[in-house]
């Protein structure tokens, strides 16, 4: 598995079932089966064509009844389960997923690729609270992973934009990714050409940036 998979499967709790939304490879199904992290596994992908790399990986589990594979938008042909990952899409993706959802798992793993605020909006609207809520760098990219449970939560605005635990204390890859933005800001800052209203956003993002660096 790459850097940035190892760390969504570390930071997943064990469960009974574990489901992998749009899994991919299906890597991280199979480690959670190979480290007995899971007892039963579910498989899924819009596509049937991309499900069949993920199916020729774990066909030793599939032939043995521990992990099932289905074609499935979101989770509307995946039966119950405690544990669903959603990983590597656009946030506004996973926010459609989750709104359109009838039923959702105890327990949610998301690691979206942008807009990761508007996710930690709607999972919490969809009545989740934060367990974990962290920053990680990977082949000189950073990634949000969340891991969520149903319960009532509520989020200040500073932990809706930046997220729990990267302002609660010292996360050297949330600092690293704050100092980036802060120097691409100060350099679209110093563009003469840029419009007022757009200056104005740009500088309360570095102020507001300025506050964790």
């Amino acid at each position: 598995m790459t850097d940035r998979l190892n760390v969504i499967f570390s930071a997943l709790p064990p469960c009974k079932t574990f489901a992998d939304v749009g899994c991919d490879h299906g890597y991280i199904a199979k480690a959670m089966m190979d480290f007995k992290k899971c007892e039963q596994a579910i498989i899924s992908d819009v596509s049937a064509k991309c499900l069949i790399k993920a199916e020729t990986l774990l066909k030793e589990y599939i032939s043995a009844g521990k992990v099932t594979a289905v074609v499935s938008d979101g989770f509307d042909k995946i039966a119950s389960c405690d544990l669903a990952l959603i990983a590597g899409m656009g946030g506004e993706e996973i926010c459609l997923i989750l709104t359109r959802a009838e039923n959702l798992p105890k327990a949610l793993a998301l690691q979206p690729m942008k807009n990761c605020d508007k996710v930690r909006k709607v999972a919490v609207e969809k009545g989740y609270k934060i367990i974990k809520d962290f920053l990680f760098k990977s082949a000189d990219k950073f990634y949000d992973f969340i891991l969520l449970e149903k319960g009532e939560d509520f989020l200040t605005e500073e932990e809706i934009v930046f997220g729990r635990d990267n302002i609660k204390g010292e996360n050297p890859a949330f600092i690293e990714s704050l100092k980036i933005r802060a120097e691409k800001l100060s350099e679209y800052l110093n563009n003469g050409a840029l419009k007022s209203a757009e200056r104005e956003k740009l500088s309360l993002e570095l102020e507001r940036i300025k506050k964790y660096v």
